[in-house]
């Protein structure tokens, strides 16, 4: 009797499902604040070629009005779906909307009355040191090669203020308008995960509107409206849909992804991205002193924006 072997061939053995790599979130939020700070750039452009023509609070609410009813088809009803949930933290909506909605644009465009666009983007390029400040305070370690990326382009936003661009009176407004973002971008690492980033987004625009309201309503019993006509029109359009609803967006999502620290590092091209537009739109020039200094911000991002080992 003949003994047959049978072979048992192995089952070929079940790889793992491919984890995601642990960069893409990295490289998606540096992204995305890229993204924010390239749009939010052209805002500051825009507040400058408007400052003669729309008001100050006006050209804030019909932002926000405008980036409100762009968010709509997207948050609306999800906010009312999670409208108990924001009565839950109506305080953090109520002081987020406060901060980054209502105060902070209205004060970068009363500051665009006086002050050079590219000096906007200067000054409000210190934003990012108190971004950095807020994450401490809440025990959030920086890292060596992040502090030194701050810290370099730190040294460039300086140099370029005190050296080329003076301090004009505007610049007040715009030191309050970076207190206010700072506080805005280290109150989104906070944001409660059960509220839906595109809801929340709709929350703060409506209530940043409803804040906005009562000075409206004085802008418009003091100052007068304004004359609605393509040279202003399509600025608030794009200042409504593209520096709003967008770029709010992608930095809340870079913000929660790695950071306001590392996000505010990326911030730093901003007054880069300024310049270039405020000389091609408006015809303001940039020195070589300037450019240099300009250097030293684009060495701190990348210094201060790359991955820890």
């Amino acid at each position: 009797m003949t003994a047959v072997a049978h072979r048992t061939t192995p089952a070929p053995a079940t790889r793992p499902a491919p984890r995601p790599r642990r960069a893409a979130a990295p490289l998606l939020g540096l992204a995305c604040a890229a993204l924010a700070t390239v749009v939010w750039s052209g805002s500051f452009v825009t507040s400058r070629g408007l400052h003669d023509s729309v008001p100050p609070v006006q050209h804030a609410f019909w932002r926000w009005v405008i980036a409100l009813l762009a968010v709509a088809p997207f948050g609306a009803r999800q906010a009312w779906r999670q409208r108990h949930l924001f009565r839950r933290h109506a305080r953090y909506v109520l002081l987020a909307s406060l901060l980054g909605v209502a105060v902070y644009n209205t004060l970068v465009n009363q500051a665009g009355l006086t002050t050079p666009a590219a000096t906007m983007g200067m000054i409000m390029a210190a934003s990012p040191v108190l971004m950095a400040v807020c994450d401490r305070l809440g025990g959030v370690r920086l890292g060596a090669r992040r502090t030194a990326g701050l810290l370099l382009a730190c040294t460039g936003v300086t140099l370029l203020v005190g050296g080329g661009a003076g301090f004009p009176a505007g610049g007040l407004w715009m030191l309050a308008a970076a207190c206010c973002f700072a506080g805005y971008s280290a109150l989104l690492r906070r944001r409660p995960a059960e509220l839906g980033g595109t809801a929340f987004l709709f929350a703060t625009f409506l209530a940043g509107v409803v804040l906005l309201l009562p000075a409206q309503a004085v802008s418009l019993a003091v100052q007068g409206g304004f004359r609605p006509a393509p040279g202003t029109v399509l600025p608030l359009l794009y200042v409504g849909v593209a520096s709003s609803a967008l770029a709010f967006f992608a930095w809340n999502k870079a913000v929660a992804l790695i950071g306001a620290t590392r996000a505010g590092i990326v911030y730093y091209l901003q007054p880069v991205c300024v310049a270039l537009l405020s000389w091609a739109v408006l015809g303001e020039r940039t020195g070589g002193p300037q450019l240099l200094c300009l250097a030293l911000i684009l060495a701190g991002v990348v210094l201060g924006a790359g991955s820890r080992r």
